[in-house]
Formats: C-alpha cells, sequence, structure tokens
C-alpha cells in the first residue's frame, strides 16, 4: 500500500474515534442531566438568597440569625441566650407587678366610691350613685331605714326656718316684698350647694382629689359661689326693680344677699363630703340634705339682717 493513502486511513480513524467520543459524552449528559444541573442551580440560589438578606433591611438580623444558628456551641451565642432568658423573666415579673397594682387601684376606688352624682332641684332629696347590684337586692324598708334617721335630722333644722320667720314677723308686715324673694334665695342656695356637692363626690370618687385637698377645694368653691351670686345678682336685682316694680331698697337687699348665699352653699357643699369622708359616713346620704338645711336657715337669716341694715341705713321704718 501506498504510504500516502496509510497515513490518510490513520487520520479517518482519529477522526471517526474523537466523533464517537464526542457523541457518547453528549448521550451521558443527555441521560444524566440532574448530576451536573441540580448542584448549580442550589449552589446559585444559596448564594442569591444570602446575598439579598444582605442587602435588604432586615438582611443583617437574618445572616446574624443564621450564623449564630451555625454556631450554637460557641459560648459567645450561650451567653447571649441567658440575656435574652433574664430580660424575659424580668418583663414577666413587671407584668404581674403592674396586674396587682392595678388590681389593689380598682378594689379601692370601688370600697371608696360615694355617688357621683347630686340631682338637687331646690329642696328635692339626694340622688346617691349607689353600687346596682347590692342596690337592687336591698328590700324598700331598709333603704328607707336607712335614710329617715338623717331626714329626721335635717327637717328639725329647717324648721328653724319658721322661727327665724316669726322672728322677723315685723319686718315682713312692714316690706311684704321681702316674703315674694323667700323661695328664690332658698331654692338658689340649694341648686348651688348642690352642684358643688356632685363635684367634690365627682372627684372623690374618682380619685382626682384626695382628703388632704380639702382646704384648697374648699377655698377655690367658695369663691366661685361669690363670683356667680354676684353676676346672678347684678341680673336678678335690675329685673326686679324695673320688671317686677319692687322697691329700690329690696332690690338692693337682693343684690347682698345673693353673693352671700352662694358662697355658704358653695363652702358647705365642699366641705361636708370631705367631713363626712374622714367620719366614715357616706356622703351620699348626708351631704347633699345637710347642706341644704343650713343653707336655708344661714340663708334666710342673712336675708332678713341685711335688709335690717338696708333699712336702717335709708332711715325706713322697720
Amino acid at each position: 500500500m501506498n504510504p500516502s493513502s496509510q497515513s490518510k486511513r490513520a487520520t479517518a480513524q482519529l477522526h471517526n474515534r474523537s466523533k464517537n467520543h464526542q457523541r457518547r459524552r453528549r448521550r451521558r449528559l443527555i441521560k444524566f442531566p440532574h448530576l451536573f444541573v441540580i448542584p448549580a442551580l442550589v449552589f446559585i440560589i444559596s448564594f442569591e438568597t444570602e446575598s439579598t438578606s444582605a442587602a435588604s433591611p432586615l438582611g443583617p438580623i437574618i445572616f446574624k440569625k443564621r450564623m449564630a444558628s451555625r454556631s450554637n456551641n460557641s459560648p459567645q451565642s450561650a451567653s447571649v441566650l441567658k440575656e435574652l432568658k433574664e430580660t424575659i423573666q424580668t418583663q414577666a415579673r413587671e407584668i404581674e407587678q403592674l396586674k396587682a397594682e392595678i388590681k389593689k387601684q380598682s378594689i379601692t376606688q370601688k370600697s371608696t366610691a360615694a355617688a357621683a352624682s347630686v340631682s338637687h332641684g331646690g329642696h328635692g332629696a339626694p340622688a346617691g350613685e349607689e353600687d346596682v347590684a347590692h342596690y337592687l337586692k336591698k328590700p324598700f324598708f331598709l333603704v328607707s331605714l336607712q335614710r329617715v334617721g338623717w331626714l329626721g335630722i335635717f327637717l328639725t333644722s329647717l324648721s328653724m326656718t319658721a322661727l327665724i320667720m316669726n322672728v322677723f314677723e315685723e319686718t315682713l308686715e312692714k316690706h311684704i316684698e321681702l316674703a315674694y324673694f323667700v323661695p328664690l334665695l332658698a331654692g338658689h342656695g340649694g341648686n348651688t350647694g348642690g352642684q358643688t356637692v356632685g363635684t367634690v363626690l365627682s372627684a372623690l370618687s374618682a380619685g382626682t382629689v384626695k382628703p388632704h385637698d380639702a382646704a384648697r377645694v374648699v377655698m377655690k368653691e367658695a369663691m366661685a359661689g361669690v363670683m356667680s351670686g354676684l353676676i346672678l345678682g347684678s341680673l336678678v336685682s335690675p329685673i326686679a326693680f324695673k320688671v317686677l316694680g319692687v322697691s329700690f331698697h329690696v332690690a338692693l337687699v337682693l343684690f347682698f344677699t345673693l353673693p352671700l348665699v352662694s358662697m355658704v352653699a358653695s363652702t358647705l357643699g365642699s366641705l361636708i363630703p370631705f367631713a363626712c369622708v374622714l367620719l366614715g359616713l357616706d356622703p351620699s346620704v348626708i351631704a347633699a340634705p345637710a347642706m341644704t338645711s343650713i343653707v336655708d336657715v344661714t340663708g334666710l337669716m342673712s336675708y332678713f339682717l341685711i335688709a335690717n341694715h338696708i333699712f336702717k341705713f335709708y332711715g325706713l321704718e322697720l
């Protein structure tokens, strides 16, 4: 054979062998792709998640958690876990203490709560806000017996008004116009004192005012009573003089009496609830009727005494 033809055959065989080898390799890749593709995908996904978690706002936290989970046996992770446990335990203790304090405050408020609202129109009886469940279970005769004692005492004190009217009978006969405003002054004293009693009882029930605040509250209410009396006196006196046609002297008596009655009613309306609390009595039962009785007597006495002084000043017959 020609040597050139032999070399050509050899090169052709080598070429065919390389082609066959490449075909076999391709067949292996097609037949078993998971041997190469799956590990590559796992590597790419894990790398991308770690890079994105580190770049996100929560990335450092997630990365730290992962690093901590990989090194659980390190002393640093053990100290961190210990500190977290201690923090959780201290917070649990603080929560229990807060719950106990809230429970104590609710118990004390329930035990010391008095009636917050007092409806007092003129000489109306006080409407105490009592515990509803206890009040509904109590029979009517026990409620009556609980109140009738104090009402009898206050009724006796109100009889002093008849004695005052008897003392100033001659003045009333000569100046009958004074009798027109006796119910007005009595009703105004009850209304003013009733408002003050309701305000003070509400403050005591809510705990915003304590017994040691008594002097401050009484001074404040007295000044408020004087101011409200001056405002009402400056309105009522001209109306009585111009519209009702009463004499100037009686209108002047009315102007000076209204601030005094307002001050007395506000002072007593704020003082009596504190006195009841200090003495261990129920202010919702005692405060309003006691205030009404005292204000009626003192207001009527002040009214006639002021009238006598003004009539004497103008030289009028008493």
